[in-house]
């Protein structure tokens, strides 16, 4: 058993596709094929259940391949690890993104301009990949969890409603949610933490929201609001504050809505110099905010 072959079996075990995983592999799936079956005779045991030509990993396979993760993980640590104490730091930050991003690229510039070595990569918030996806630091609300992860809050921050200038309850400063049981709401799509969040205030108001537009982005929620389309929530600091003169922001009396943004990182991984940076710097830029 070597590293390569653990690597491959990582590989086919993620996708349950051995001609996709040869691809991504650049070799043969006769030759993949091969490997894996060598593994398993190695191992004296079927990691995958075969009908046909599909593969499904099974529970053998479940219990290498967490084995085989961490194993693996641990290698590229111990290398990060002497990289950064051999001042050969590597100068990549993996950041896991499960809330609105507005944010982000302001915190990058700034850090950037103090570490312009330091180089980022973004991953977007995917329900069906996150338990596999690799990072140094995640924000997200408070009510999102990664099973082995360590986390702080960065800000607590109300969630207000936005309304077109000329909606019915536009004088005023604040409103019961429940005010708005019959209005058209613009929203995130579903699967967004934001949109999890939202849902669940309307059902602690007593109705199910009438969602008239569904948007990928924050940007154009605000738009469809600016536009006169319907009413929307937005947290009242991560979402840029004023939205215009064509929107008001009205606080919610009740239920209580509010939201905490939260920063987590694995427990036993190891994390680079640069990200160690990052993270006190992410620290103090929401503190500033809050």
């Amino acid at each position: 058993m070597d590293l390569h072959s653990l690597r491959y079996f990582q590989t086919v075990a993620r996708l349950e596709n051995m001609t996709k995983a040869a691809e991504e592999l650049r070799m043969s799936q006769p030759a993949l094929s091969k490997l894996i079956g060598k593994l398993e005779r190695e191992l004296r045991v079927q990691l995958f259940d075969r009908t046909g030509k599909y593969i499904r990993l099974n529970e053998f396979g479940k219990r290498f391949l967490a084995k085989v993760d961490l194993a693996l993980q641990t290698l590229e640590d111990g290398k990060t690890e002497l990289m950064d104490l051999a001042e050969q730091p590597i100068g990549t930050v993996v950041i896991l993104i499960h809330v609105g991003s507005y944010l982000l690229p302001d915190m990058i510039t700034v850090f950037r301009q103090r570490h312009p070595e330091a180089e980022f990569k973004l991953l977007q918030h995917d329900p069906d990949r996150t338990a596999s996806q690799a990072f140094d630091l995640c924000i997200s609300s408070s009510t999102f969890k990664i099973l082995g992860t360590e986390s702080i809050p960065l800000l607590t921050e109300e969630m207000m409603l936005a309304v077109p200038s000329g909606h019915r309850l536009a004088g005023r400063r604040s409103v019961r949610l429940s005010e708005l049981s019959e209005d058209g709401f613009i929203s995130l799509k579903p699967g967004k933490q934001l949109r999890e969040t939202t849902d669940a205030l309307c059902r602690a108001a007593g109705f199910e929201p009438r969602i008239i537009y569904e948007c990928d982005e924050p940007s154009m929620v605000r738009s469809l609001v600016r536009a006169g389309l319907g009413v929307s929530f937005i947290p009242s600091i991560t979402w840029g504050g004023s939205q215009g003169s064509s929107v008001v922001l009205l606080s919610i009396e009740e239920p209580l809505s509010k939201r905490t943004i939260e920063l987590s990182w694995y427990e036993n991984r190891y994390m680079t110099k640069v990200a160690r940076e990052f993270k006190a710097f992410v620290q103090d830029y929401y503190r500033k905010l809050q």
